[in-house]
């Protein structure tokens, strides 16, 4: 009955065949204990003493092999445990109820009228939960079921294998259907897609992507129940319309789409998520439309219109968005009420239809965090009505065929502390639901999909064809064997995909045989069982001899272990000792402090380079490993050893005895036995001379830096103490011209000058070249640098400047000029700058500094509450009563390109400049003094977190929390202009940050009932920054 070489016959073994072969033991110690036990003998024998004995001992020959039935799962600290590899999926084949009867019927069997489960491969929960809805969308499992399958209709057995992504899925379809296993494996199916099972992937860039591979795949398909399967069920249409403003022409762009994105940001409810989806966008500004009827652009408004819905409408819940700040996709745990029952009627262009669907799915991701969590599925049975909570293997029915999303939402806490809005019957709320899926109603019964004659052949003989019976049966005492990785024998009894040839390199010692740590993840075959594996599969090398020199090896590095106590004692005692004369030698006191600390680490070294190569070994992330062991080797190499601490850079003794000290030879000869390969220094060894030359030039740098400082603070005193500076806004009448650098030098120079010349480097370099833009010109204007800019650059005098020349390195010079057209009229001022302003890159600052001001999140502003509809008090509030130049300064804006700026105007020919009166610039700036431009708090007035995406509406619930002012009383002006459209967002109203908004409030609610049934209502809109 034995198999040839090929094992073309497929047969089954009887359970009690195990029974015979295999001895009962009383139990198995853990695997930590296995290991301890393996390496008891050491403590007693010493490695010039190790036998074969040892050697076995320490590769666990000896341990008895495990029963089935005694066993319930693989012990992987004993090599001869051949239970629990994965035989149970193919050693009941031809009746699947004898293995159950075997094992643990109750955990392993499938349940009548139950669902099968699927197993998660490591992190592909998000595809089981897509498989799970799928599945039980039966109109789409009876079109896949009518697919002809590629191999034929007699291909069973071991030759049949799925070829097309359709029937991996018509195949994992069939086995959710009739297998009698409580949960798969859906290994075929997601290799076949290309998958990492240890990276989770986007759940809603899966289904997007998968939904586009299978409607290709069905196209060419000659059945249309076939062919279009997914455009009936999935694919609706809608229109991006937009009209003109000036001649109401009506532009439309049909689109079909396979679910609708909907924004649930600043929504409760989904059906707002929906309305926002379709609502008007204005087409204005620089964003105009250009109409074919008029023949130039045009305000216009677009829009979303419905066409057509699907049977099945899957509506994506945007919970993973990007987040500007962090750089990284952050999740929304915002609550999301929806109902049962969605009437779509009110959002369709053409009323005429039924459009009244059924919620039949809510898939869930549990976890805060958007790169990580756990996908389930609440799923409803279209045959009974029943709700079902599809988690990888583990399927429960919700009781009384009722949605139960409660439990989901406590499972993981949420940052927000937003509280659980109560929801009527036949409505639920969910602050982790991503995607919801709805089916149309209809009274037409629901079909029954049943598996094809030629499908239900394959599931037969879906099993290996190779035995278990050959690693178990003939593996004999006294025989010769060999070693084969755990996870190859695993892949090998694995039903989704044939295995890869046996690749043993990741498990050799540097002798080229098997490394005794690799044992736990290792088992012992029959060289017959091995021959056969090799002869069929290839691959090697072939491990088939114990390596005594690791074992030796091995055996010295425990008893040095636990020798370490008592030598540390001892050592510990000779460092008490006075050495004298030259008999010592010189380690290094922090070697000395933490010696027993290193020879530890060096003596588990051996052992954490095993942990770290034990990587897949017939899997693709044995590079990545090797990669990541590289990686941490080279940071252990930075790392100082032993006495190395004592080494100067070239290789030598280090010139400081404060860090060295000597020890006996008793003392060092202790410490050899653990650190071989430390530097060994006799205290007669003399210091390294090329260190001492470098301290000599060392100590004559510093005086240099000191006279180098001196000269330097000695030729500039005013700059360096901050005194007698020149200021633009009131230009020095002594002089024409001043001089420009960059207030980053000016601070670093003074950081040498003052703290600490002897110990940083001099300021060589002016670096005016960060002032300038890549073509060479300005970036400031004269207004700018009287004001914003100000704290950006440094003003010098030209008596200064020619200090600077012959001090430091000019990379470019930079000076403002005063120009005068006539003696008698110091109102014709006119300004030059050198290099000339370039207008292009300024403009380009301003514009991306106004981009700024409008994208920003977690920005601070402040809500001053107005009394008796007045401003503020001047005593209170000075910042807000300027005075009318200052008013009409501050309301300016960036002049567009072309414009003349008012304070100096540069075109490209130089030629022209504008007239300007210095007293102008008094009010910003006056002599030596530069206004902050921080906002101070005044009383009355609170700072609240907000973002540019944020709409009113919400300010004003932050508001309402803060003031107890409602919504509806509240009055909000900002500059002068009243902030009524709720709708709008903060970036769109001109609110940026450090902004003042004015609230005055209308008169206060008597009934503060009222006012708490609006917190109620809008407490979950408020966005917690």
């Amino acid at each position: 009955n034995t198999p040839g070489a090929q094992g073309k016959t497929p047969w089954r073994l009887s359970p009690s065949l195990f029974r015979r072969r295999r001895p009962a033991r009383s139990g198995m110690a853990p695997r930590l204990q296995l290991e301890k036990a393996a390496w008891r003998w050491t403590e007693t024998v010493p490695p010039e003493e190790v036998t074969q004995e040892h050697i076995e001992a320490a590769y666990r020959i000896g341990l008895e092999p495990c029963q089935r039935g005694v066993c319930r799962r693989n012990c992987r600290g004993n090599p001869n445990c051949l239970v629990g590899i994965g035989e149970h999926v193919w050693l009941g084949e031809i009746d699947e109820n004898s293995f159950h009867n075997i094992d643990d019927p109750n955990s392993e069997r499938r349940k009548k009228n139950a669902f099968v489960g699927l197993t998660n491969l490591g992190a592909t929960c998000y595809v089981n939960t897509f498989l799970q809805m799928w599945f039980l969308n039966l109109e789409l499992r009876q079109a896949l079921y009518l697919c002809p399958s590629t191999c034929g209709e007699y291909v069973t057995g071991e030759d049949y294998e799925p070829q097309t992504i359709c029937e991996h899925l018509q195949y994992l379809f069939a086995l959710l259907q009739n297998s009698n296993r409580r949960y798969i494996d859906p290994s075929g199916f997601v290799k076949a897609l290309g998958l990492d099972t240890g990276q989770q992937q986007d759940a809603q860039e899966f289904s997007k992507l998968f939904m586009s591979l299978l409607e290709d795949t069905l196209s060419k398909q000659k059945n249309p129940d076939v062919r279009n399967i997914v455009q009936k069920q999935f694919c609706g249409e809608y229109a991006y319309v937009t009209v003109c403003n000036q001649c109401g022409r009506e532009s439309k762009l049909v689109s079909k789409f396979y679910e609708l994105e909907l924004n649930i940001q600043g929504h409760k409810q989904l059906t707002d998520c929906i309305t926002e989806f379709l609502k008007e966008e204005k087409l204005e500004g620089d964003n105009r439309y250009f109409c074919e009827t008029c023949q130039s652009k045009q305000n216009a408004t677009r829009k979303i219109r419905l066409l057509s819905l699907p049977c099945t409408l899957n509506l994506q819940l945007m919970r993973f968005v990007f987040d500007r700040q962090t750089g990284h996709k952050k999740k929304l745990n915002t609550y999301i009420g929806f109902s049962e029952l969605l009437d779509m009627e009110p959002f369709m262009e053409q009323k005429d239809g039924v459009y009244i669907y059924e919620l039949s799915a809510v898939l869930i991701h549990r976890g805060v965090s958007a790169y990580s969590g756990h996908y389930i599925a609440h799923v409803k049975d279209p045959q009974t009505g029943e709700w079902y909570k599809f988690n990888d293997e583990d399927i429960e029915k919700m009781e009384g065929k009722k949605l139960q999303l409660g439990i989901e939402e406590d499972l993981e806490p949420s940052k927000s502390q937003t509280r659980k809005p109560k929801c009527g019957k036949g409505t639920h709320c969910s602050r982790n639901a991503y995607m919801l899926v709805y089916r149309l109603q209809t009274r037409e019964k629901s079909l029954t999909a049943e598996v094809p004659i030629t499908l239900k052949c394959h599931l037969l003989y879906h099993v290996l064809v190779e035995m278990y019976m050959f690693v178990s049966v003939h593996f004999f005492p006294g025989c010769p064997y060999e070693f084969v990785s755990l996870e190859w024998l695993q892949k090998w009894l694995d039903e989704s995909a044939p295995p890869k040839p046996i690749d043993n390199t990741a498990c050799l010692c540097s002798h080229g045989k098997l490394h005794p740590d690799k044992i736990s993840i290792m088992k012992r075959i029959s060289e017959y069982v091995a021959d056969y594996f090799y002869r069929r599969y290839g691959g090697g090398p072939r491990l088939n001899a114990l390596c005594k020199d690791c074992v030796v090896e091995r055996c010295r590095i425990l008893r040095l272990k636990n020798q370490l106590n008592e030598d540390y004692k001892t050592v510990t005692n000779l460092l008490k000792i006075t050495v004298k004369g030259n008999d010592g030698f010189w380690v290094g006191k922090s070697s000395l402090r933490s010696w027993r600390q290193l020879a530890l680490e060096q003596l588990n070294e051996q052992d954490d380079d095993a942990d770290q190569s034990n990587g897949k070994m017939n899997g693709d992330a044995q590079n990545k490993g090797s990669y990541e062991s590289n990686e941490e080797k080279r940071e252990e190499e930075e790392e100082l050893n032993f006495n190395e601490d004592l080494v100067c850079p070239h290789g030598d003794l280090c010139i400081s005895e404060n860090e060295r000290r000597v020890v006996s030879k008793e003392a060092w000869k202790k410490l050899k036995q653990y650190f071989p390969k430390a530097p060994e220094f006799p205290n007669s060894r003399e210091c390294c001379s090329q260190c001492k030359i470098l301290e000599r030039e060392g100590e004559e740098n510093e005086a240099l830096h000191k006279m180098m400082a001196c000269e330097q603070k000695t030729a500039l005193q005013n700059l360096f103490q901050d005194k007698c500076r020149p200021c633009l806004g009131s230009w020095p009448q002594e002089t024409d011209e001043l001089y420009i650098v960059s207030q980053f030098f000016v601070e670093e120079w003074r950081k040498f000058v003052s703290r600490r010349p002897t110990r940083c480097s001099p300021v060589s370099s002016v670096g005016n070249s960060a002032l300038l833009c890549p073509h060479g010109g300005l970036m400031f204007t004269f207004a700018s640098m009287t004001k914003e800019d100000s704290k950006l650059i440094a003003l010098i005098w030209p008596s200064e400047w020619e200090a600077i020349q012959k001090l430091f390195v000019v990379d470019h010079v930079i000076k403002i000029i005063r120009m005068q057209t006539s003696e008698t009229s110091p109102e014709s001022t006119l300004f030059d700058s050198e290099p000339k302003l370039c207008p292009e890159c300024r403009e380009g600052l301003l514009c991306q500094q106004q981009r700024d001001l409008r994208e920003y999140t977690q920005a601070t502003i402040y809500v001053h509450k107005v009394v008796d509809n007045k401003k503020v008090m001047k005593e209170a509030a000075p910042e807000l009563n300027v005075s009318s130049s200052e008013a009409e300064e501050e309301r300016e804006e960036v002049k567009p390109e072309g414009e003349q700026d008012p304070d100096f105007n540069q075109t490209n020919g130089g030629a022209k400049r504008q007239k300007i009166s210095h007293q102008n610039y008094i009010v910003y700036q006056k002599q030596g003094i530069r206004r902050s431009t921080r906002h101070r708090k005044v009383r009355g007035e609170k700072a609240l977190l907000v973002s540019a995406n944020q709409t009113l509406k919400e300010l004003k619930i932050q508001i309402m929390h803060a003031f107890s002012v409602a919504p509806f009383d509240q009055n909000l002006s900002i500059d002068g202009k009243i902030l009524n459209d709720d709708t709008a967002t903060l970036g769109a109203l001109g609110v940026i940050p450090e902004s003042v908004i004015l609230l005055k409030a209308d008169e206060p609610i008597a009934d503060y009932a009222a006012m708490d049934d609006v917190m109620q209502g809008k407490e979950d809109l408020i966005i917690t920054l």
